[in-house]
């Protein structure tokens, strides 16, 4: 007898990337996001049943029905990066947090406050503002009855993409055998530190993917050479200009190879002159939203001494959040880089899934003890 699906909020939902990772053992109750680009996206592949469009803010209880096992929070990320200003939970875009919270108050209020809670951020909020952010997220976790814990990961533990996120999953249900009140991985330990002794009290440490799951690099997710627009020999000649000696090293040792290698070049401001760097270990940098700055990414193809360079595509991009060749992508790129830029990656909601929530949520075997 098979057992009812779990069910789910999915706030800040994008394109719908925490429910492909979810899986058809859940059940969407309710979805939410204010960009109309992604909204569209997210009904494209799910139907527009469960998706209400429009900030957060404008959102009351009464817009989500029943009582959810989980809500997933993947909210806006820009003010805790380490690349941004650092604004905090003050910051105009990541307050969109506390529209969400309103939300979970209002449900608490009326006995219907979900069984789990996960909010996905970057790894800034661990330290935005020397921890006094990451400590009020958690004091409000703790005063709605949860205990929490989190888990720093990385995209490239699945996919052939360097993409270091934190996972802050909370529960009124805490496993009885998970270790509690302690914490030994060192950057979520050191978060764990500087939280207050009541709050370390309530902490989960939850187990964690372990390393060697990926089985693909960032060659392999390309388009054939001969689908694709390369470069100009003078925007090439423009890129490699940027390179500084260590990354002008990289491209050599490329070259001495003798095979057919495939880079990624991101391009950065250091010390207010424009600079590129490249990577050769089969991973993309982390992708980001082509909202300006060097957020798309350049590859690199080098075959002995020819050298080639070209902009990622919407479907590449696709590939390396781990959805699927069936998902429906924008027509223009960069909405689609956005969508992609903007998400969770999906295998990284199945590991959380299979590993940790649907072993909470679910009767049957419980969770495994981190070793």
């Amino acid at each position: 007898m098979s057992r009812a699906p779990l069910t789910f909020y999915e706030f800040f939902a994008g394109g719908g990337m925490a429910r492909l990772g979810l899986g058809e053992g859940w059940d969407c109750l309710f979805a939410n996001d204010f960009d109309a680009a992604k909204a569209r996206t997210y009904r494209d592949n799910f139907g527009g049943d469960d998706l209400k469009e429009g900030d957060v803010w404008a959102l009351s209880s009464a817009d989500l029905p029943g009582r959810a096992d989980l809500a997933w929070a993947s909210s806006p990320c820009q003010d805790f990066s380490l690349a941004g200003q650092r604004a905090g939970l003050k910051g105009g875009r990541s307050s969109a947090f506390f529209g969400f919270w309103r939300l979970m108050q209002a449900l608490d209020a009326e006995d219907r406050a979900p069984r789990a809670i996960v909010i996905e951020n970057v790894v800034g909020l661990l330290t935005s503002h020397g921890g006094a952010d990451f400590t009020a997220l958690c004091q409000a976790l703790a005063d709605r009855g949860y205990a929490f814990g989190a888990i720093e990961t990385d995209a490239a533990r699945f996919l052939p993409q360097s993409r270091r996120r934190v996972l802050v999953i909370a529960t009124r249900e805490p496993p009885p055998h998970l270790p509690r009140g302690r914490e030994e991985r060192p950057m979520v330990g050191e978060a764990f530190a500087r939280l207050p002794a009541a709050l370390r009290r309530l902490w989960v440490a939850w187990p964690e993917p372990g390393a060697g799951r990926r089985n693909t690099d960032l060659a392999a997710l390309l388009e054939p050479d001969e689908a694709v627009a390369w470069h100009p020999p003078a925007t090439t000649a423009h890129v490699l200009g940027l390179l500084d000696d260590r990354n002008r090293g990289k491209l050599e040792a490329a070259r001495r190879s003798g095979r057919r290698q495939v880079g990624a070049v991101f391009r950065r401001t250091r010390g207010g002159q424009q600079r590129a760097e490249v990577r050769f270990d089969g991973l993309a940098g982390c992708l980001r939203t082509p909202r300006g700055g060097s957020s798309r990414q350049t590859l690199m193809l080098v075959e002995g001494d020819q050298v080639r360079t070209r902009l990622i595509t919407g479907r590449e991009a696709a590939r390396l959040m781990g959805l699927p060749e069936s998902y429906r992508l924008p027509a223009r790129t960069t909405t689609a880089l956005m969508v992609a830029g903007d998400g969770v990656a999906v295998p990284v909601v199945r590991w959380l899934a299979e590993t940790i929530l649907e072993p909470l949520l679910a009767p049957g075997p419980g969770l495994i003890a981190a070793e």
